[in-house]
């Protein structure tokens, strides 16, 4: 029981916590300094080892859905069966919401998610003093959150974020922009997909960038230092398509041919793990190469630290999904770390080429290679860069401001909310 008699957000996420998603914890650990009660409803438990240290700050309670339905029938049945006889009239609505949504696309995970919204408002919701429900992505939490919704009354909303936009059914997706109460997204390239999606609704889509903890972020190094050879190159990013690391190592590849003298790490692990490691072997670019898989934060900055060159080869993968401005970028350029990329998505609403870093076009290895060499060798240019980028990302992505914008946001919704 919610003893604070406040009002509380129920944030519904598809994993918690997840070391990818730092984000997220870091929005919520703000909202609660802000004053705001958070409870957090998550699909699954986070699936790393370890996480980092600001989740053990955040107070929200948390509860765990079932995650698969052979494992966990009798309580997803049990507890819709209890709810279909609470509430018939709100039950028998969502089942149609479920036939329309099943009949295009036909996804077997939509009856999962109806479940798991049954057993979310009939067994973990009351007496949480939850009145407004709110999804991180677009895609799984916020079907999870429509049917709890339409099953419980409260209104939801949702933050979209890169996957969840362009992997989405867009019939869905209008659907659930249509049904919320407002939607977040991260980055303008987000919003204007989305307001073309959401043509005739009236659902406010709001852009709020992600930020980092510019505190975080300090080198303590001079800002305007010159790199020297061995160069220290590094890239932090999953090991899936849409990162592009090999287009990266092929890059790699071509300097070393050249002669430069670098030092590669890459940090981060992933469904590509096997075909990336074997690249680097086909590459032979072995002794420059090192791979750390997935590390605590406070390593990551020791590596921000040492690095010469953060370099990310993003692209748009095979089924649509792509980055929106990933938050290893901010966290390079503000330790001072120039930053070599690709011009997809929004990351050139952060990255000015020539000014806060560099930008090249996705899968071109040799335009890649000529720009990180530009940014290893010309100190005219790193000096130009590197103190703009950091002034960039303290000025316009500090998570502190953006949160502080997301959580008017909220009390506009919770101030218009009410336990049902």
């Amino acid at each position: 029981m919610n003893d604070k008699a406040r009002p509380v957000l129920g944030m519904v996420l598809k994993g918690y916590p997840r070391i990818s998603e730092t984000f997220i914890s870091n929005e919520i650990l703000l909202l609660e300094s802000l004053g705001f009660d958070v409870h957090i409803f998550s699909m699954r438990p986070g699936r790393e080892g370890f996480t980092h240290r600001s989740v053990a700050e955040i107070r929200a309670c948390v509860d765990y859905l079932p995650e698969t339905f052979l494992r966990n029938a009798h309580r997803l049945i049990f507890h819709n069966l209890c709810l279909a006889m609470r509430r018939p009239r709100r039950y028998a609505a969502g089942l149609d919401l479920v036939r329309r949504r099943f009949q295009r696309p036909r996804n077997p995970a939509t009856l999962r998610h109806f479940l798991q919204a049954g057993y979310l408002v009939n067994h973990l919701l009351p007496d949480t003093g939850v009145i407004h429900l709110h999804a991180h992505f677009a895609h799984s939490p916020a079907s999870v959150a429509l049917f709890a919704s339409e099953l419980s009354g409260l209104p939801f909303s949702f933050t979209a974020h890169a996957k969840d936009i362009y992997t989405s059914d867009p019939g869905q997706l209008r659907e659930k922009i249509a049904l919320a109460r407002f939607v977040v997204t991260c980055t303008e390239y987000n919003r204007r997909h989305l307001l073309a999606l959401a043509e005739g609704l009236k659902t406010p889509i709001h852009r709020i960038y992600h930020g980092i903890d510019t505190g975080l972020f300090d080198n303590g190094r001079d800002l305007r230092a010159d790199a020297a050879p061995p160069y220290r190159v590094l890239s932090v990013a999953r090991l899936i398509e849409k990162k592009g690391i090999p287009t990266v190592l092929r890059a790699v590849k071509l300097l070393h041919d050249r002669g430069v003298r670098l030092a590669y790490t890459l940090i981060g692990d992933g469904t590509d793990r096997e075909k990336t490691l074997g690249l680097i072997r086909q590459l032979g670019i072995e002794p420059v190469c090192r791979w750390l898989g997935v590390q605590p934060h406070h390593v990551v900055l020791e590596h921000y630290r040492r690095a010469d060159l953060f370099v990310l080869g993003c692209e748009v993968a095979a089924n649509g999904d792509r980055d929106g401005i990933p938050n290893v970028l901010f966290e390079s350029m503000a330790m001072g770390v120039p930053v070599v990329a690709t011009g997809v998505s929004a990351i050139p609403e952060l990255v000015e080429s020539g000014r806060t870093g560099w930008l090249v076009p996705p899968g071109r290895p040799e335009a890649l290679a000529d720009a990180m060499h530009a940014m290893l060798t010309d100190a005219g240019l790193r000096r130009r860069v590197i103190p703009a980028a950091r002034q960039r990302v303290l000025r316009d992505f500090d998570n502190r401001a953006l949160v502080a914008r997301l959580a008017d946001i909220y009390r506009s919704a919770l101030a218009t909310s009410k336990i049902v």
